[in-house]
């Protein structure tokens, strides 16, 4: 046995192990990064988009007596000459749109 490919694999493993960890204890199983992305795919099946934004930093939602942690994120899209914008919570450990609200500007 080659103790080169044993200690490439050690460390390959440990780093894998890390990088699980980090991903547990953080909580965060979405990137906001991967729920814009999400958002973003699910309104474009309505037709295309102007603009788009998230938060960062994940807040709590309460939705119909359930607690999420969520991104908080907003798309703009033109719709017949007219921008309509909305507002989308993302839960951040399973990527779902959780709710959707057309906003006034």
């Amino acid at each position: 046995m080659n103790w080169k490919k044993v200690a490439l694999a050690a460390g390959v493993g440990a780093l894998a192990g890390y990088v699980v960890k980090e991903q547990i204890s953080n909580g965060q199983g979405v990137t906001p990064e991967k729920a814009l992305k999400i958002a973003k795919e699910a309104f474009k099946k309505q037709g295309p988009i102007s603009g788009s934004w998230i938060y960062m930093k994940p807040e709590e939602l309460n939705k119909n007596g359930i607690n999420y942690d969520v991104y908080r994120g907003g798309i703009s899209k033109n719709q017949d000459g007219e921008t309509s914008q909305f507002e989308f919570y993302i839960d951040t450990e399973t990527g779902t749109i959780v709710d959707v609200a057309e906003t006034t500007a």
